[in-house]
């Protein structure tokens, strides 16, 4: 038997989620810019520093201190998740979700087809609507062999399995 959904406010972003999330962005000591027009990232792809202010070139971390960093990034996308859903999740949705707002941003997210079929009720078709999001430009990241995106589109893929339930 299946738990109940529980009250977004009530939920945290779950450790193993972050471990994922991690290693999915890659880890990296020094600044770089990971694309070209892109700004400075650090860490687990952390664009802030502790202080608030934008990572800059030279900027150095080590992996407790990243993953940390990448904790508290992810408080700020589960706020703004908690401002916008307003039906109960399961913790798999709500990780899937997090993860989402993350990477398209709060605003995106928040305004977003995924968040009007959820608050609406359909449980799947907000799943389904990550797929949604498999542009980069004009490009579309779900053709098979395409070589600009592939990767964006294999992690949208990842996340909405996660969404429906799957590992």
């Amino acid at each position: 038997m299946k738990h109940p959904r529980t009250a977004v406010g009530a939920l945290a972003f779950s450790a193993m989620s972050l471990i994922y999330l991690a290693a999915s962005e890659g880890y990296t000591d020094k600044a770089i810019i990971p694309t070209k027009g892109d700004v400075p990232t650090l860490g687990f792809g952390t664009t802030t520093r502790p202080d608030g202010t934008a990572v800059r070139m030279g900027d150095s971390t080590n992996p407790v201190e990243a993953l940390q960093r990448k904790a508290r990034d992810l408080q700020r996308f589960e706020g703004a998740l908690k401002q916008c859903v307003t039906v109960p999740l399961y913790q798999h949705e709500y990780d899937a979700y997090v993860d989402h707002a993350y990477n398209i941003g709060t605003g995106a997210f928040c305004g977003s087809t995924i968040v009007r079929r959820l608050n609406a009720g359909d449980y799947p078709g907000a799943c389904d609507a990550i797929l949604m999001w498999k542009r980069v430009g004009q490009q579309d990241c779900s053709i098979p062999g395409n070589r600009v995106c592939w990767g964006l589109w294999q992690r949208r893929l990842a996340t909405h399995k996660q969404c429906l339930g799957g590992s």
